[in-house]
């Protein structure tokens, strides 16, 4: 699989494993990112459901991709993280506009 990756993206062994733990550094700060913001909102166990998810969706669609850039950036990835950025963009608005 890793391989196939490998393949699929044209990087290096090296780059790889860079970009892999770029994916997973980010995932890990967003997701603490959005239990501290619900947090300092002073959202608790009792707070209603949807307003808790409401908040952390709105940190993890969008908070993910300034994050997953700025980890990128700090790991030389920047210019692979930046093209991955654009066509995900591409095909999310494809049949927007």
């Amino acid at each position: 699989m890793l391989k196939h990756l490998q393949q699929k993206w044209k990087v290096s062994g090296s780059q790889l494993c860079i970009i892999l733990l770029v994916f997973a550094i980010t995932g890990t700060l967003t997701a603490w990112i959005s239990r501290t913001i619900t947090a300092w909102l002073g959202m608790t166990a009792e707070t209603f459901w949807a307003w808790k998810l409401l908040v952390r969706l709105v940190v993890l669609v969008f908070g993910y991709q300034a994050i997953l850039l700025s980890t990128a950036f700090l790991f030389g990835q920047f210019a692979f993280f930046w093209q991955f950025e654009k066509k995900i963009m591409r095909k999310l608005f494809k049949n927007r506009v």
